[in-house]
């Protein structure tokens, strides 16, 4: 191997290595991204599950609402019923 090749070689090892360099900075940088974006995706899975337990209390007390609701038409449509009847009593008699 003469003065000139081993140069070449040496030339050639040394782009290998400047490109490896590159490509780990390159890889580093996707890998920064990647991690960003992750951190925005637990931060909107966060959210959305906040949200999902806001709705499912929302839901919880409207069921309540409606099981009230009930337990009183039970106790004040007889109640309006009986008070129409003894209007009509009192319109026609």
């Amino acid at each position: 191997m003469n003065e000139q090749d081993f140069h070449r070689l040496v030339q050639v090892l040394e782009e290998i290595r400047d490109n490896q360099r590159t490509q780990l900075e390159r890889q580093a940088e996707a890998l920064a991204l990647q991690r960003e974006q992750f951190a925005l995706v637990q931060k909107q899975y966060d959210r959305a599950e906040r949200l999902q337990d806001r709705a499912e209390q929302i839901q919880a007390k409207s069921a309540q609402l409606v099981a009230g609701a009930r337990k009183g038409m039970v106790v004040i449509l007889p109640i309006i019923i009986v008070l129409i009847a003894y209007l009509t009593w009192l319109i026609f008699r």
